[in-house]
C-alpha cells in the first residue's frame, strides 16, 4: 500500500497533479495516432480501416468506466478509485505493449479506457470537494489550459517516439506516465471525503440518475446533442491519421498539422469564457453549431465536386474554422445538460458523460470505418451530426428551468 504524506500539496502541485491525472486521457488517445499504421502492419490487421479501433476501444472503455467511479468513489471516498482506475490503465498498457495479435492489443486499450475513467472521473469530484465557488472556477480553468495543451503536443511526441522506436515504446510511456501518477496522488494526495459525507454505494442510485435525466427534459436533450454532435468529432480522431497521412500524404507532419487544429479548440476555449457571460452558455453554442452546420454543408458539397479531395490549404482551412466551432460546443454543452441535475450533480455527471459517450462513440466509429480514401465521410459527419443537432437543441431548450 502506498504511503500517504501528511502535508498536503500546494495549490500549483495540486493544479498540477490535477491536471496530469485529467490529461492521461488525452494523451493516451492522440500519442498513438501516429503509429496506427505500424500497428495494424506489426499485427496483421487486414483492413486500414480496422486499426481505428485502437481509438474506439479506448473510448468504449471509458464510457463504461464514468458510470462507474463516481458513485463509487461518493462511498468509499476519492483515493480508492483513483488506484484502482490507476492500476487498470497500467495493466491494459502492460497488455498492449506486449500485443501479439491485434485483439490483444483492442483488449489491452479496452482497459486501459476503463482504467483512465477514474483519475478523469474522480478528479473533478475531489477539486469540488477542496475548492467551491470562485477557488474551484480558477482551479478548474488552470487545468483546462493544461489540458488543452495535451492534444497539441501529444501527436508530436508520439511521432518523436517513433524516430527513436517502435511503436511498442509509445505504451512503455504509458506505463511510466501511469506509474508517476499513482505514486505523485498516492504520496502527496490526502483523502478530501471525509466518512461522515460518504453515501452507501447502490446500483438503485446509479438507476434514479439514469431515471432524473431521462425525466429532465433538457437534461436528456442536451446530452443527446452532445453525444450526436461529438460523434462527428469521434469520427475525425478515429480517421484523421489516414486523412492526413493517407489522402493528402503529409507523412510526419501529421503531429503539427493535428496540433494546429487542436490549438483551434485551444482558442475557442478562451473566447468561450470571455463571452459565455454576455451571450450565454444556450445562444454560444446554437451559434456555433449553426455555423458549424452551414460551412460542412458547403465544403461537403465543394469536396464532392472536386471528387473527395480538395486542395489541402481549403481543406485545412475549413477545419480550423469548424474546429473552433467545435470548441465554442464542448465549452458549454455539457454544463447545459447538468444545469437542471444540481441535487444529484454527482450520479447526473456520470450518467450524462457516460451517456454522450456511448452515443458519439458508436457514430464516431461509423464515419470513421467508411473512410474510402477522401474526406468526404468525415465532412459528412460534420454536416449531417451538427445539422440534426439543431433542432434537438431547440427542443431541449423548452425544458431548461426558468
Amino acid at each position: 500500500m502506498i504511503s500517504v504524506s501528511t502535508s498536503k500539496p500546494g495549490f500549483a502541485e495540486f493544479v498540477a497533479l490535477m491536471a496530469f491525472m485529467t490529461s492521461l486521457v488525452a494523451l493516451s488517445i492522440d500519442a498513438m495516432l501516429p503509429a496506427l499504421p505500424m500497428i495494424g502492419s506489426d499485427l496483421g490487421v487486414q483492413s486500414e480501416n480496422a486499426t481505428q479501433m485502437v481509438v474506439t476501444m479506448l473510448l468504449v472503455g471509458m464510457a463504461v468506466g464514468q458510470v462507474i467511479y463516481g458513485p463509487v468513489s461518493d462511498s468509499v471516498g476519492r483515493k480508492p478509485p483513483v488506484y484502482a482506475g490507476l492500476a487498470i490503465f497500467l495493466l491494459g498498457s502492460l497488455i498492449s505493449l506486449i500485443a501479439t495479435d491485434f485483439r490483444m492489443m483492442l483488449a489491452g486499450r479496452l482497459l486501459q479506457g476503463l482504467g483512465v475513467a477514474g483519475p478523469r472521473s474522480v478528479s473533478i469530484a475531489l477539486i469540488r470537494d477542496l475548492h467551491a465557488g470562485r477557488n474551484m472556477a480558477r482551479v478548474m480553468s488552470l487545468i483546462m489550459s493544461v489540458f488543452v495543451l495535451v492534444p497539441i503536443i501529444a501527436p508530436v511526441i508520439g511521432q518523436g517516439i517513433l524516430m527513436l522506436a517502435s511503436w511498442r515504446a509509445i505504451f512503455a510511456l504509458f506505463l511510466v506516465l501511469g506509474l508517476l501518477v499513482l505514486g505523485w496522488f498516492g504520496l502527496r494526495q490526502p483523502e478530501s471525503l471525509s466518512p461522515e459525507h460518504r453515501k452507501p454505494f447502490s446500483l438503485a442510485s446509479i438507476l434514479r440518475g439514469f431515471l432524473a435525466v431521462l425525466r429532465q427534459r433538457a437534461a436528456i436533450g442536451f446530452t443527446l446533442t452532445s453525444g450526436l454532435f461529438s460523434g462527428a468529432f469521434v469520427g475525425y480522431l478515429s480517421s484523421s491519421q489516414q486523412v492526413f497521412q493517407d489522402t493528402y500524404s503529409v507523412g510526419p507532419r501529421f503531429a503539427l498539422w493535428f496540433a494546429l487544429l487542436a490549438a483551434s479548440i485551444g482558442v475557442a476555449s478562451l473566447v468561450n469564457g470571455r463571452l459565455v457571460l454576455r451571450l450565454g452558455m444556450y445562444h454560444l453554442a446554437t451559434l456555433a453549431l449553426r455555423t458549424l452546420s452551414g460551412l460542412s454543408i458547403v465544403f461537403l458539397a465543394w469536396s464532392w465536386w472536386n471528387s473527395g479531395v480538395p486542395e489541402f490549404a481549403l481543406f485545412m482551412t475549413y477545419m480550423i474554422a469548424a474546429f473552433f466551432c467545435v470548441g465554442i460546443v464542448f465549452g458549454n454543452i455539457n454544463s447545459l445538460a447538468m444545469e437542471p441535475l444540481g441535487e444529484i450533480a454527482g450520479v447526473g455527471a456520470a450518467v450524462v458523460s457516460s451517456l454522450s459517450l456511448t452515443i458519439s462513440v458508436g457514430l464516431g466509429a461509423l464515419i470513421g470505418m467508411s473512410y474510402d480514401g477522401t474526406i468526404l465521410p468525415m465532412v459528412g459527419g460534420f454536416a449531417i451530426l451538427s445539422t440534426l443537432s439543431l433542432p434537438l437543441m431547440v427542443w431541449a431548450a423548452k425544458g431548461r428551468p426558468a
